[in-house]
């Protein structure tokens, strides 16, 4: 048995830092590349634990898992793999508000006529006015498997503007397929231009533990938006029927 002490190996550092003296490492499994079963002795019994460490996926990782068909981004430039993440573009249909002619948002509704689909064409600008909100689209369909999860964030330049593209759901589950709404809003105090098919976006990956026993779309999991196309209105008034 090894003692866990801070001259072991790196892989075993962490045992240093975390347990008392009283523990011993008898063994350790790798599995995957980021989950660590271990046998420890403590008062005399064994003991199993876990350690397992959130991996993002490098550039390296994404080429590689879009090569396999693991990820599916479509279309893609090579000039939009960065470091960690990939740039997604915003397409040209808008959904807008009708505040006009609505007394309220009602959650157990459906919400279709809340809101007004638009088509600005390809060379024609959005404004987006100050504290306003309404829903856009990336241009790229994104699918992955049911072993990864994704998460989507704003371009820093553009949030220096005072662009927010999404309010609360930027996570992205395992196992989705379809482009990806956003949830475009303007903090700042003048308008704003959004083109259609400039950088909105990047999304990252990150490897679970295990692959989903019950991925996005799964039966009896109510997914909703699984193969959307387009800005897609909220229907959350679906779990009202179960």
């Amino acid at each position: 048995m090894e003692r866990a002490t801070r001259i072991e190996l790196a892989f075993s550092a962490w045992e240093a830092d975390v347990l008392p003296l009283n523990y011993a490492r008898v063994g350790s499994i790798v599995v995957g590349f980021w989950r660590s079963t271990h046998l420890l002795v403590r008062a005399g019994r064994l003991v199993r634990t876990s350690l397992c460490i959130t991996m993002v996926l490098s550039d390296r990782s994404i080429k590689e898992a879009i090569e396999a068909g693991r990820i599916i981004i479509d279309p893609l430039g090579p000039e939009c793999i960065q470091p960690s993440s990939v740039d997604l573009h915003i397409d040209h249909l808008f959904r807008v508000f009708r505040n006009h002619s609505q007394r309220v948002i009602d959650v157990k509704m459906p919400q279709e006529d809340l809101t007004e689909l638009i088509d600005v064409g390809p060379d024609t600008p959005m404004i987006l006015h100050p504290g306003e909100f309404m829903l856009g689209s990336t241009v790229e369909r994104v699918a992955i498997p049911d072993d990864l999860v994704a998460r989507l964030e704003g371009k820093s330049s553009l949030g220096r503007l005072g662009l927010v593209i999404h309010s609360t759901a930027g996570f992205i589950d395992a196992g989705w397929d379809g482009h990806i709404t956003l949830e475009l809003a303007n903090l700042a105090n003048l308008p704003m231009t959004l083109y259609p098919g400039m950088k909105i976006g990047q999304i990252s990956f990150f490897e679970m533990t295990t692959p989903a026993d019950r991925p996005y779309g799964a039966s009896g999991l109510g997914s909703k938006y699984r193969g959307q196309r387009g800005p897609t209105p909220s229907r959350y008034y679906e779990n009202f029927k179960k």
